[in-house]
């Protein structure tokens, strides 16, 4: 792998040799090989904030270079981030309606826990994992669904770029909840009942530790086409959802801070990092995803497309789409940019709604302009901690393994952030200039990457396919578990340590991984202790 990480390093890092270490943090030398980076601990450079970053609260602080109207948006913005909304109509609380009729939760905060990753209280530590478990209110993952053929897809205006097709009667997404009165069969479900129950593995490192593994399996149950138990010959057809053309993929929530930096970063110096075809050999290829930017398209743009940055397929261009959908699917709260409810046209949605005319929550805007604003700008705006123990001599020595071990040809440390695109609405946009040229240090190329079959979900979405994920950025990743003990790693938490996360990596970090899994246990520590100070 040193050909590829060399030239990915090299890219990374010459603006920091040059500058001298802008934002550098302590003075400890960590040997020839140390690279520059190590020393670094202003990941969000001029956003950075130190006041949290040891505590729980180290991912909800704002931006270090907020301060006057700036920050009063960010702070309505914080606090429209935490409403709970409640079935239409309220005269009581009529700012919080317009939930459902389906939905996976019901406030942005129930999916990412102080501004985290979200819950996941079904854990591996269950007592018995290989039970099934019904997902209910207080969990912060979901299921993608969408229908696949096997055939190559061009990707065209006509069809969004390759978007994941909705399963006819259903949606791209699999709503476990529903307010009470949606169906008669089954009060508080949504289209369906998700079940999880977990498989186990075991890998061994080389001086013979055993690690358990865990991985979720998700079944479906109970939807709304194929409403309870008929046996024998009075048995119903199979339900569209659970037919053979269906792919389904978990999603977990994800942290809310630095999105506006990587939104920031120049197109160019991303698609910089690409090589699609493996020209130089190493193993590691690196493809941009181009997706549907709603955005462009109510602008009128003929070539509604963009690069993917966020979601774990890098799926989504902006932060307010990444928002603004989570607002209509996760939520089932209607706006500017999504106007229509998730299941808009299905027999669910028609029969509910004769059933309830007098719901008018459901059709329209459900959530204000200004609202959704605040809180694209907040999301845009929250502060990367600060690191910790930098100087400390294993953290030295588990940044020179982490690079040594290749890790750095996909976490790539080093960015320098452009002009920040804005936020846009019909009403004019909202600037978002303090994440301009900001030396940031996400550890992450934004690019897609085959991980390999351990983590292969199947579906494809947009251009990535059922084997590729985004690098996630590694900031603030020592975190974790400080800000939200329930947290877990990777798409579906599987992870229960970081040490878990990276033997499941394969695909084009298979090397990169056996470097990790040879190591001898001292090694493995300091490379941990490295992340632990991100």
């Amino acid at each position: 792998m040193k050909k590829h990480r060399i030239s990915r390093r090299a890219i990374a890092l010459a603006a920091v040799a040059v500058l001298g270490l802008a934002g550098c943090g302590g003075g400890g030398d960590g040997g020839d090989d140390t690279p520059p980076w190590a020393f670094v601990t202003t990941l969000g450079g001029d956003t950075t904030n130190f006041t949290g970053n040891q505590s729980s609260s180290g991912f909800d602080t704002p931006a270090a270079n907020l301060d006057g109207a700036p920050l009063d948006l960010h702070l309505q913005g914080d606090a429209d981030f935490e409403v709970k909304f409640i079935r239409a109509p309220s005269e009581d609380f009529p700012e919080q309606d317009g939930v459902g009729p389906v939905f996976n939760n019901d406030a942005c905060i129930e999916c990412h826990t102080r501004d985290g990753r979200g819950n996941y209280t079904i854990t591996a530590l269950q007592a018995e994992p290989e039970e099934w478990t019904r997902l209910g209110a207080n969990e912060s993952i979901f299921l993608r669904i969408s229908t696949e053929t096997g055939e190559a897809c061009a990707p065209t205006p006509d069809n969004c770029y390759c978007a994941p097709k909705p399963v006819p009667g259903f949606s791209d997404q699999l709503f476990h909840r529903g307010v009470q009165s949606l169906r008669a069969d089954s009060a508080f479900t949504g289209q369906a009942d998700v079940y999880v129950r977990f498989e186990t593995s075991t890998v061994t490192y080389a001086d013979g530790e055993a690690v358990t593994l865990y991985k979720p399996v998700f079944e479906i149950r109970n939807p709304y086409d194929q409403p309870g138990e008929r046996p024998g010959d009075n048995e119903p057809p199979v339900s569209r959802l659970l037919q053979a053309d269906v792919r389904s993929s978990p999603r977990m929530g994800l942290p809310m801070f630095g999105l506006g930096l990587l939104e920031a970063i120049p197109q160019a110096d991303i698609l910089a990092l690409a090589d699609p075809e493996d020209a130089d050999g190493d193993g590691i290829s690196g493809r941009a995803n181009w997706v549907c930017d709603e955005v462009k398209r109510r602008q009128g743009d003929p070539e509604p497309r963009s690069l993917g940055r966020f979601g774990w397929k890098a799926s989504t261009p902006s932060v307010l789409m990444q928002g603004a959908g989570a607002y209509r699917g996760d939520i089932g709260i209607t706006n500017y940019l999504f106007p229509d409810e998730s299941i808009a046209g299905t027999a669910l949605y028609d029969a509910y709604i004769a059933e309830h005319p007098d719901d008018d929550g459901q059709q329209g805007a459900e959530v204000g302009e200004d609202i959704v604003k605040a809180v694209t700008f907040y999301s845009n705006t929250l502060a990367v901690p600060g690191r910790r123990n930098a100087d400390d001599p294993g953290v030295l020595r588990g940044a020179q393994l982490f690079d040594q071990a290749g890790c750095t040809g996909c976490h790539t440390p080093r960015f320098e952030t452009g002009t920040h695109p804005g936020i846009w609405g019909p009403s004019g946009t909202v600037e978002v200039p303090q994440v301009a040229g900001q030396m940031i240090y996400p550890f992450s190329d934004m690019l897609l990457h085959d991980m390999g079959e351990g983590l292969a979900d199947g579906r494809s979405d947009f251009g990535a396919d059922g084997r590729e994920w985004k690098t996630r950025p590694l900031w603030g990743i020592g975190l974790t578990r400080t800000v939200n003990p329930l947290a877990g790693y990777l798409h579906d938490s599987r992870a229960r340590t970081l040490p878990e996360a990276i033997l499941w990596h394969g695909g084009e970090a298979e090397a990169a991984k056996e470097a990790f899994r040879t190591m001898d246990k001292s090694d493995r520590d300091a490379l941990i202790a490295f992340l632990g100070s991100l």
